[in-house]
């Protein structure tokens, strides 16, 4: 580029931090010239590439700060393999109302079914809407609040739970809690109780869940507050997992162990 006046615009938007149009300014100019765009369209046709790199990178960086176990959307979970769930349902979470409505999602059902995958997808979404999301296991949770407890550090670690206007905690119930434990999460949900939202994952049924905290009252003041303004939905399917170990001869068919006919997550045994 030999153009002084080219050059000098270059520099300028190296300055200013509009990176694509700094890329491809010398085909735009050809592009503008040769369809005779006016003044306005080639400003807006600018514009809207350097809004688009910088939505781009704005939700990869909100993607990274979720902390995502791994990336899976909500056009590849397979709906027909679960046909418990009510598709329309999900269409509707997908939307986020409920966030901006800061009400809840449970998600039961053994493993392997999707919830996780369900749970990371709907925060995909929520991020693609620049909504603050954070997924964290519930065991580390856990481990993270008791941390913070004894290091006289709680409030501050509450308010940092409480920032995400959606707070993912995946596995409730895989490993038990004890009744510290289940108090400083009953602090949390409490604070974010109509706040902010939360997308809970449990291989547990709700009845259950005092065995899981080793305190029923404390059990039922969690659920209290985290079912009052939300939606559940129990998969009562097959594993994911077991069905591509069955496709890839690894196991027996009968190795999968369905859910009773009419029962739910409450009739059975973890399958863990």
């Amino acid at each position: 580029m030999d153009n002084p006046q080219l050059l000098r615009i270059q520099e300028n938007l190296k300055q200013l931090k509009l990176n694509r149009t700094g890329q491809q300014l010398e085909m735009l100019l050809q592009e503008a010239s040769k369809n005779e765009i006016s003044y306005s369209d080639f400003l807006d046709k600018l514009l809207e590439e350097e809004l688009s790199l910088k939505c781009e990178k704005q939700t990869a960086l909100n993607t990274a700060l979720a902390k995502l176990p791994f990336i899976k959307t909500l056009e590849a979970f397979d709906f027909s393999f679960q046909p418990s769930i009510d598709v329309k349902i999900v269409r509707e979470l997908a939307t986020c109302a409920f966030i901006d409505r800061a009400e809840n999602l449970v998600l039961l059902g053994p493993p392997g079914v999707g919830k996780s995958h369900l749970s990371v997808a709907l925060g995909l979404k929520a991020i693609q809407k620049k909504y603050r999301v954070l997924f964290t296991p519930a065991a580390a949770l856990i481990v993270n609040l008791n941390k913070a407890y004894a290091e006289n550090r709680l409030e501050e670690k509450l308010k940092f739970y409480c920032v995400p206007k959606l707070l993912i905690i995946d596995e409730i119930g895989y490993v038990p809690v004890d009744v510290h434990g289940a108090h400083l999460l009953f602090q949390l949900i409490s604070r974010r109780y109509e706040r902010g939202s939360i997308i809970l994952t449990s291989n547990r049924g709700f009845g259950q869940w005092g065995e899981i905290f080793g305190d029923q009252i404390i059990a039922t003041a969690i659920l209290d507050r985290l079912l009052h303004h939300s939606t559940v939905i129990n998969i009562k399917g097959e594993s994911y997992r077991l069905k591509e170990k069955q496709r890839a001869g690894l196991i027996r068919k009968q190795l999968n162990v369905p859910l009773p006919e009419g029962g739910d997550l409450d009739s059975v045994s973890p399958q863990i």
